[in-house]
């Protein structure tokens, strides 16, 4: 591994830059930039002590090669770690192409259930918990920001019509962002006593946690602000003061809402984040259909043609229809093991 190929002296240039501005006065009067900062320093001292571990790891193995010769309990030692610091560096080596303005930070991911019913929330609440279960596995904060619980529970527990999370770590966005799209679920339905086969549709939609506010112009005369009380399975009201927040953005109908907290202050301010960071969104789908209609390209970014199928019946196997990425361990799937399909298209899109 070449470290030249991990830019570490520009990381350790950009290190050296944000400290000095950190010791500037009044470096946090602007609190979201400098948490920014903050974030980002974080992350870059972290890539450039993986770079050392690796390092170190690269020279151990040369050394315990040097004196295995013939020994058979060594070389088997040498080909298990080299193989999991293989693995270790493809991992670290997917954080140089995610070069996009808010690719190295935190993510909100929603989940939105399909027509369909009792299937189609059951889907939405397994999808919702495979991507929790995926950023445990990284080690990333994961926050639940909303909840609109559906109307059945399945096998699995209480169904979603639609769910809202914060999942904050390195790269978080960067690795989700094209986890945007139509995922479909085919299976035998649990609600069907016939037990016969069902499809059932959600719309994952992912968006960076902050957007400057110079980006994206929202006026308040545009907004309207209601608060409610959070919801809990079965309709059932879990608090007594309305601190539930949901703001639309009246001239594009966009609206977020947010229960994770508990004033209408601090979630109010968690929702202007979150709809400043839709409206950015929309604005960059504007440019990629302006872009297709100069190309004469017919593409779908909105709800209606599935990105992955996830087979259950009748046989087992998950598909990405974008880089033909598939696996038959489906039920490894569903429980976080997404670094295959998320790795094959972002180096599809490379």
């Amino acid at each position: 591994m070449s470290r030249t190929g991990f830019e570490v002296p520009r990381k350790k240039e950009r290190i050296a830059e944000i400290e000095r501005e950190m010791q500037s006065p009044g470096f946090w009067d602007v609190r979201e930039r400098a948490q920014a900062l903050a974030t980002e320093l974080a992350a870059l001292k972290k890539e450039i002590e993986t770079v050392g571990v690796i390092g170190e790891e690269i020279a151990g193995l040369r050394e315990l090669a040097d004196a295995a010769h013939d020994d058979e309990v060594l070389q088997s030692e040498i080909a298990i770690r080299t193989e999991e610091l293989r693995r270790r560096v493809a991992g670290f080596e997917m954080t140089t192409y995610f070069s996009g303005k808010y690719d190295k930070g935190h993510a909100i991911l929603s989940v939105y259930a399909g027509a369909g019913g009792k299937d189609a929330e059951d889907w939405a609440a397994m999808l919702m918990r495979m991507y929790q279960r995926w950023a445990e596995r990284k080690e990333f904060s994961v926050t639940l920001l909303h909840e609109h619980y559906g109307e059945y529970q399945g096998p699995s527990g209480w169904g979603i019509k639609n769910a809202t999370l914060r999942i904050a770590g390195p790269y978080a966005f960067g690795n989700l962002k094209r986890e945007t799209g139509v995922h479909r679920l085919v299976r035998i339905s649990p609600f069907n006593s016939q037990k016969l086969r069902h499809t059932s549709f959600a719309l994952v939609d992912v968006m960076p946690e902050f957007v400057e506010p110079k980006e994206v112009e929202v006026r308040p005369e545009d907004l309207r602000v209601e608060f409610f009380r959070s919801s809990g399975p079965g309709g059932q009201n879990v608090n007594k003061r309305e601190t539930a927040v949901r703001i639309t953005h009246v001239p594009s109908k966009i609206h977020v809402a947010v229960q994770s907290e508990r004033t209408q202050e601090r979630n109010r301010d968690i929702a202007m984040q979150m709809l400043a960071a839709k409206l950015y969104q929309e604005k960059v789908h504007e440019q990629e259909r302006e872009q297709a209609r100069l190309k004469g390209e017919n593409i779908s970014i909105e709800w209606g043609s599935q990105i992955r199928s996830y087979v259950l019946h009748p046989y087992q196997m998950v598909k990405d229809h974008r880089t033909e990425h598939e696996t038959s361990q489906i039920e490894k799937v569903l429980d976080g093991d997404l670094d295959g399909f998320i790795e094959a298209e972002v180096r599809g899109k490379i």
